[in-house]
C-alpha cells in the first residue's frame, strides 16, 4: 500500500471512530444551553465559578475557558472543591488558594481551611456559577460544596446559577435511608438518600425551597436539553471526564455505590488500588469460586459475579494475593446498587465467620461508616447476624416519602 493510500486510510478510520463521539451528543448540558443563549444571565456581570475538570462542553472545552472568553462576561474568581479546579489534588488532600495558570484568575479553595466561600472570597462577585459533574451518590462531596456555596450566596445576596448536568445513575433509582441529624457531615451533608435520583440542578432547587440550607439563595438552574430520567450516563453520548481519580469511567459512577460504603472500613479490597476501582470485593481469606457461586445463587437482578484473583498495587491488600469477585452489570438500568455490598458482606461472613467485617480491627472506622450510611442503626443491626434482610427495611424506609417530596422539583421526565 502506497504512503498516500495509508494516510487516506488512517484519516478515514479516524473520522469514522472519533468524530461521532463529539458530533452526535444526545444531551446538551447547562453550559452549552447557556452559550446558545449568548450567556444572557451573565452579561455585564463579574462571575465567580465553582468547577473542576468535569465542567466541559461536548468537545471537552473547559467551562473556565468558555466563560473567560465569553463576550460581555467577566470571570473574576474560581473556586476549587475536593481535587481542585484543575483536578490536581488527590482524594482528601487539602486544596490551596492559588492563581489559575491559564487564565490568571484567582482560585479559592473550598477544600482547605474552609469548605464554604467566605465573604472575602465573594468580594467583587456579582453572580456565583456552579458547573460540576456529580455521580449521584450522597457521600461524593461535590453536592456538599454546592449546598454550602448556595448558603454563602444567600448570605451575601448574590444570585446562584447551576449549569445542570446528568445524574449518571439516572433519575429514577433511589436507595438508602435519609441522613439522621447526628450523622450530618461533609460526606452526608443533607437528609437525602444515599442514591438520591436528582440532577444537581434539581437537588439545588430541593435544598433551596425545602429549608435544607440555612439561608436560601436567588437560584437559577440552566436546564439541559435532551436528558430524561431513564438515562444513565452512557445513554447521553456525552464525553466523560473523571470527577476524581477513582471514577475514571461513566460505569465507575454505577460501581461507586455498589462497594463504597464497605470500602470505608478498610478491611476488604473494593478495587481501589487496582485497575477496577469499586468493581471488586476481595481479601486474602476469601475463596473466589465459592463466593461467586454463592452470590450468583442470590440472583440479584441485573448483575453477575465472576471469581477473581488479583494483587492490588496500593490501598487495602497492597502487594498481596487476594481472591474475590468482580461485579458485572447485565442490566445496569434495573440492578440495585447499594444493597450489593451488604449481600456480599453477608456471604463473606458465611464463608469466613472468623473474619467479621465489624471487629476491633475496623472499630476505628465505625464513625466514618456511620456517617456514610447516615445512621448507626445500619451497622448495629447488621453486625448482629450479618444478614441483609435485617437492615433492608431500614435502608428503604424513607424512599417513598422522599420520592413524593422531590417530584415537584423534577425538571425532566
Amino acid at each position: 500500500m502506497r504512503k498516500k493510500e495509508i494516510l487516506f486510510f488512517i484519516t478515514a478510520l479516524w473520522a469514522v471512530t472519533i468524530i461521532p463521539i463529539f458530533s452526535q451528543p444526545i444531551v446538551k448540558t447547562g453550559i452549552e444551553v447557556l452559550r446558545d443563549r449568548d450567556f444572557d444571565i451573565l452579561q455585564g456581570k463579574r462571575v465567580g465559578l465553582i468547577t473542576n475538570p468535569t465542567g466541559i462542553d461536548c468537545r471537552l472545552q473547559s467551562t473556565i475557558d468558555i466563560l473567560h472568553e465569553a463576550p460581555g462576561v467577566q470571570l473574576v474568581a474560581l473556586y476549587g472543591p475536593e481535587h481542585g479546579v484543575r483536578g490536581d489534588a488527590h482524594a482528601g488532600d487539602k486544596v490551596d488558594t492559588a492563581t489559575d495558570s491559564k487564565t490568571g484568575v484567582p482560585v479559592y479553595s473550598l477544600y482547605g481551611k474552609t469548605r464554604k466561600p467566605t465573604p472575602d472570597m465573594l468580594e467583587g462577585v456579582d453572580v456565583l456559577v456552579y458547573d460540576i459533574q456529580d455521580i449521584g451518590s450522597r457521600s461524593f462531596t461535590y453536592i456538599s460544596t454546592m449546598g454550602l456555596a448556595m448558603e454563602a450566596a444567600g448570605e451575601a445576596g448574590i444570585p446562584f446559577v447551576v449549569l445542570d448536568r446528568p445524574n449518571p445513575l439516572g433519575g429514577i433509582r433511589m436507595e438508602g435511608n435519609l441522613v439522621e441529624p447526628e450523622f450530618i457531615s461533609f460526606v452526608s451533608q443533607y437528609p437525602i438518600p444515599y442514591v438520591y435520583g436528582l440532577t444537581c440542578g434539581e437537588l439545588a432547587l430541593y435544598l433551596n425551597n425545602e429549608g435544607l440550607i440555612s439561608t436560601p439563595c436567588q437560584l437559577t438552574v440552566i436546564e439541559m436539553q435532551g436528558w430524561s430520567r431513564n438515562m444513565i450516563f452512557e445513554d447521553t453520548k456525552l464525553p466523560w471526564v473523571a470527577p476524581s481519580p477513582h471514577i475514571p469511567h461513566p460505569s465507575s459512577a454505577l460501581f461507586y455505590p455498589v462497594s463504597g460504603i464497605l470500602g470505608e472500613l478498610g478491611i476488604v479490597s473494593i478495587g481501589v488500588g487496582y485497575t477496577m476501582p469499586f468493581e471488586l470485593f476481595g481479601a486474602e481469606w476469601v475463596d473466589a469460586e465459592l463466593l461467586a457461586e454463592a452470590l450468583n445463587a442470590r440472583q440479584i437482578p441485573g448483575v453477575i459475579f465472576r471469581p477473581l484473583h488479583y494483587r492490588p498495587f496500593y490501598s487495602v491488600g497492597a502487594g498481596k494475593h487476594l481472591q474475590g469477585v468482580q461485579v458485572h452489570f447485565t442490566n445496569p438500568h434495573y440492578a440495585p446498587l447499594s444493597p450489593i455490598q451488604f449481600i456480599v458482606m453477608e456471604e463473606l461472613y458465611k464463608q469466613a465467620p472468623d473474619h467479621p467485617i465489624f471487629s476491633d480491627e475496623t472499630k476505628h472506622r465505625f464513625n466514618m461508616f456511620d456517617k456514610v450510611t447516615g445512621s448507626d442503626t445500619i451497622r448495629l443491626r447488621f453486625s448482629e447476624n450479618y444478614r441483609w434482610s435485617d437492615i433492608e427495611d431500614y435502608w428503604n424506609k424513607d424512599i417513598l416519602a422522599y420520592r413524593n417530596r422531590v417530584i415537584p422539583y423534577f425538571l425532566y421526565h
